[in-house]
């Protein structure tokens, strides 16, 4: 089985045709879901959807893009529900900074005062991170390594060969269609120096499709696709590749994906 470990089903763009997508998904051998936290307006989409679905799972946690919707006590007040199996995705993201070097560092700043607060709130609950990071690998590299007590998956792998430090401290990388792009070759050729043993599949769906349905929306059976891939580089046989990835996502997320079926 496949565990689609980021796709945001709480997107508006999913809601018409839910059901087919979900059907579709686990056509394509997709059984579990993992919903991020990114904007706080969508987490009761996310909480309801996992009420609903067995196999739907959520998050909690605020995107730096959504930074001033930002709420430690109702990121607090949802972190209990049975079905939350992390906190994220939360991060750095340095791509769209004001242009003044004093709302630069000013944005960042903030950006960063409310990562660490999800990692204590990581810390406090024993959940894993799912990380965002854009353009702020050294950054983010440096605050995981001071504040985090506990592992996780960085989204959306950015193929900055010095986050790989962080495999021995317990976090995941997180792999997505990215990997197919044609001109994705620096990720395809860090892609090998990841540990087998922590690696994860994500779709990050409705966004960046994988090849060759670029510029459609992204969904959760696309995971066979990046799958493919990952075995074509790994060069081992797809089903072991897959069975070794289910695995790893049960163990980041602390078997709660399993004890919830």
């Amino acid at each position: 089985m496949i565990i689609d470990t980021h796709c945001h089903l709480d997107d508006v763009r999913f809601q018409e045709d839910f059901d087919e997508v979900l059907a579709r998904a686990k056509e394509a051998g997709v059984g579990k879901f993992i919903i991020p936290g990114a904007d706080p307006s969508t987490m009761p989409r996310a909480i309801e959807l996992a009420e609903s679905y067995e196999e739907i799972f959520f998050a909690v946690g605020v995107h730096p893009y959504d930074k001033e919707k930002f709420d430690i006590e109702y990121l607090k007040d949802n972190i209990k529900h049975p079905k939350c199996v992390a906190v994220g995705e939360c991060g750095l993201d340095y791509y769209r900074l004001p242009e003044t070097d004093e709302e630069k560092k000013l944005e960042k700043q903030l950006q960063k005062e409310i990562f660490i607060k999800q990692i204590e709130l990581a810390n406090e609950y024993n959940k894993p991170l799912i990380v965002h990071i854009r353009e702020a690998s050294l950054d983010s590299k440096n605050i995981l390594k001071e504040y985090a007590k506990v592992g996780g998956v960085l989204h959306c792998y950015n193929a900055n060969e010095g986050l790989l430090e962080l495999a021995e401290r317990g976090f995941y990388f997180g792999i997505g269609g990215v990997l197919t792009f044609k001109n994705a070759k620096k990720l395809a050729n860090v892609y090998p120096k990841i540990p087998k043993d922590k690696l994860l599949i994500e779709t990050d769906g409705p966004y960046l499709t994988p090849h060759p349905y670029r510029g459609k929306r992204n969904e959760p059976a696309y995971c066979r696709l990046v799958l493919e891939k990952m075995a074509d580089l790994s060069a081992i046989d797809e089903k072991e590749l897959e069975n070794i990835i289910f695995e790893n996502a049960q163990r980041l997320f602390k078997g709660l994906i399993r004890n919830n079926n």
